[in-house]
């Protein structure tokens, strides 16, 4: 009698690509989430300085004065004259806008902003500092290339 041979995989042969394939998704994965905080660190980097050369040209413009606090966003995204920090509408509005929309904290995604580190960016009208507010530690801050002093409030534990 001829024997018959089976077309199928043994169930040894299953577990060894299941075990490779576990091996490579522990070495890949990783260096993913590496590659994603990166990311977040460059964009960051990228719309502070935006930020802050927008903020001078503010200041430049409007005799030394930032914008307020209260309307931050509202006013870098609008129009203004030399003698208004606020938003303007109609005739006189020679300066503006600064940025096309309010900028998104890549590390919370919003962009809320205050005088404390309650928000999404951090910023003092008096003196036109900005900072983002990452949840984080300071450790991992510089870890990732994030300068704790002057660009990033590390506020996690």
């Amino acid at each position: 009698m001829e024997a018959r041979k089976r077309g199928g995989f043994t169930l040894v042969e299953i577990l060894i690509v299941v075990v490779i394939l576990g091996i490579l998704a522990a070495i890949v994965i990783p260096q993913f989430t590496n590659a994603s905080e990166s990311a977040k660190v460059s964009s960051l980097i990228s719309q502070l300085q935006t930020i802050r050369s927008q903020l001078e040209l503010f200041q430049v413009q409007h005799n030394g004065n930032y914008p307020t606090l209260d309307n931050t966003w509202g006013i870098m995204i609008g129009t203004s004259s030399a003698t208004q920090t606020g938003p303007a509408a109609g005739a006189g509005t020679d300066f503006g806008p600064y940025l096309q929309q309010p900028p998104n904290n890549p590390f919370t995604g919003t962009a809320t902003v205050a005088a404390d580190t309650s928000a999404d960016w951090q910023y003092i009208a008096a003196s036109g500092l900005i900072k983002a507010n990452v949840d984080m530690t300071p450790a991992a801050a510089t870890a990732l290339g994030m300068d704790t002093t002057n660009d990033v409030n590390a506020t996690g534990s």
